[in-house]
């Protein structure tokens, strides 16, 4: 095994975005994740802007990481699941803070998986991976392009599987993505690639 070492892995962040069919999808992935993930995980699910989300709750039952909506100027924390909340856009700075924003539509979204990627690029670089699941529209293929300019690592569910193709076939056409996986392989990966302390 690998001598234990008290530095950090390469990746300190996982960017997550879904759509139609997302509530399925993320719930896999983050069971999958396991309960000790050493990086924070925000995500950005499509959400209908006129009710009261119970995201955060749903999804609690399904992973042994902490989860919630996140909240403007949190420092984000490993280990945590934030949720971008309906109808705003979620971005992350320097040092891991959070900023939400109620900025104009992308692609006839808020949030937008564009911006969340693009800004996680912006302040992780090749420590950043991103995650594009199931849904419909192109949401995300922006942002992958700039995941993978700055170094990092893109993950796309596959849209021969996915139950929505639109995001994930978006995302793939992009030439930005590093593996293209079924939705059960998606967290093993991901904590592979966290876990993977080489340098």
């Amino acid at each position: 095994m690998r001598s234990e070492q008290h530095t950090s892995g390469q990746y300190a962040i996982v960017a997550v975005a879904a759509s139609a069919g997302g509530i399925q999808g993320l719930s896999a992935l983050l069971s999958g994740l396991g309960p000790t993930l050493r990086v924070p995980v925000l995500v950005v699910q499509h959400l209908d802007p006129r009710h009261r989300t119970l995201l955060a709750e749903v999804l609690s039952r399904r992973t042994e990481l902490p989860v919630k909506l996140a909240e403007d100027q949190e420092r984000v924390e490993p280990g945590t699941v934030y949720l971008a909340p309906p109808d705003r856009h979620l971005l992350v700075g320097p040092a891991g803070l959070l900023s939400l924003s109620n900025s104009e539509l992308v692609h006839f979204v808020r949030p937008s998986a564009d911006l969340l990627f693009e800004s996680v690029a912006g302040a992780y670089g090749s420590r950043a991976i991103a995650c594009v699941l199931t849904g419909t529209g192109v949401d995300g293929a922006m942002g992958v392009e700039a995941i993978k300019q700055r170094g990092g690592t893109v993950i796309s569910e596959d849209p021969e599987t996915a139950q929505f193709a639109g995001m994930p076939r978006a995302a793939v056409a992009t030439g930005a993505v590093d593996f293209v996986l079924r939705l059960d392989e998606i967290a093993a990966a991901v904590r592979g690639l966290v876990e993977d302390k080489r340098q």
